[in-house]
């Protein structure tokens, strides 16, 4: 069983997008569920989900560890269920700060579902907080979407040092270009030399493209509603290639 958290401290850089996808993939194969911790509820919109969970941010932290069990939701898809986010999640940085063993909250909150999942998959807020800390501790691996841009290149540099300061025990980075356009030259030369420099990087990459905007409107992953794509395709190889690295 593994724990994998989609994860970037910049937003606009693909995250909910490859979660909802992996989290597809992943449930063709195995039970999986998809935990949305935004507050923006992108991933709980993909699947036509309302946005539900009435404990809120203080039953992530203070909630008995059970009572997560009631509030997740099936989606279409018989192997996938998804954990929904509310509003309320905004505050779940101040609520957890204010906590003893404040980084540990959420792996205890996940442990009852790890039983009955195979894989779970963590669709993360962009930050850089207490809130992060416990989704590092919570996970696995950190599955790390990098548009090559110089800002992105700027936070993942950040989460590096952020990381190389602190020992979370057996987590693995894996990174990957997303959204990329190969029109550009700053993404052509910034990809490569990412890539080139650091050899965690992942060697799928996810093009930018217009199915993936299209998921706003179909609410569906990509390897539902245009399964033969070159996007749908590129999902694919992105999930056998972190299958291979972790499971």
């Amino acid at each position: 069983m593994s724990t994998f958290a989609v994860y970037q401290s910049k937003g606009g850089v693909g995250k909910t997008a490859t979660a909802v996808n992996l989290a597809y993939q992943a449930s063709l194969e195995v039970p999986t569920l998809l935990v949305d911790l935004d507050p923006q509820s992108a991933a709980t919109y993909y699947f036509r989900i309302k946005p539900s969970f009435a404990p809120g941010a203080k039953g992530i932290v203070k909630g008995k560890k059970s009572e997560g069990w009631k509030y997740i939701r099936g989606t279409d898809y018989p192997g996938l269920d998804l954990l929904p986010a509310e509003t309320s999640f905004r505050k779940l940085d101040v609520k957890l700060a204010q906590e003893d063993k404040s980084i540990t909250r959420l792996r205890s909150f996940l442990k009852p579902f790890r039983k009955d999942y195979e894989v779970i998959i963590l669709d993360c807020p962009p930050s850089l907080n207490v809130l992060a800390e416990n989704i590092f501790t919570a996970a696995d691996a950190l599955i790390v979407p990098i548009v090559p841009t110089t800002l992105a290149m700027r936070t993942f540099e950040q989460l590096n040092r952020f990381l190389g300061k602190r020992t979370y025990a057996g987590l693995k980075i894996l990174p990957f270009l997303s959204l990329v356009d190969n029109r550009k030259k700053l993404h052509r030369e910034m990809g490569a030399n990412l890539r080139d420099s650091d050899d965690r990087f992942l060697t799928q990459v996810i093009n930018n493209s217009s199915v993936i905007e299209r998921m706003g409107i179909e609410r569906r992953p990509v390897g539902d509603f245009s399964p033969r794509s070159s996007a749908a395709k590129a999902y694919r190889a992105l999930w056998t290639e972190i299958q291979s690295k972790l499971i």
